[in-house]
């Protein structure tokens, strides 16, 4: 009798263990779509991404680079002081976007050109998104904003 409820518990941990594994699986694999990296525009010149793979850039807008021609398209420079690559967006810029300020754009780097799909702009005069301050910091670049 002992032996069978031994067997028992065997069998119903290794269901157990079997169906979290497929669980993981089918989640990693639902998730994939929505996974976006952050990267400098130093680190797509250096590594770029494939063609299809959604990515996120940020750093600071370069002054004198945004321009918009004729069909509406908006083009503009993102700097992280080191390198800097091409943003192109055909959309409605965020009030706050501006140049000298921190953006993050999502879309792909497709032939050197980063084509945006969504611009995300400082929230206020100090703002600037956790990730272009990290990479900001990581080149020794980064100062931190007066608190007046």
């Amino acid at each position: 009798m002992r032996g069978l409820e031994k067997r028992r518990r065997i069998q119903v941990i290794v269901i157990l263990l079997g169906s979290l594994l497929i669980s993981s699986v089918l989640i990693g694999y639902g998730l994939r779509e929505g996974i976006s990296y952050f990267k400098s525009p130093s680190e797509l010149i250096n590594s770029p991404p494939r063609p299809n793979q959604l990515i996120r850039v940020g750093g600071l807008v370069e002054g004198g680079s945004i321009n918009m021609n004729a069909e509406g398209e908006i083009s503009f420079l993102v700097t992280d002081q080191n390198k800097s690559i091409e943003v192109r967006y055909n959309g409605i810029l965020p009030d706050l976007f501006s140049e000298n300020q921190g953006v993050i754009s999502s879309g792909y780097f497709v032939d050197g050109i980063f084509k945006a799909d969504e611009i995300l702009a400082k929230h206020d005069e100090k703002y600037m998104p956790i990730e272009v301050i990290d990479t900001l910091k990581k080149q020794g670049i980064y100062k931190v904003p007066n608190s007046n």
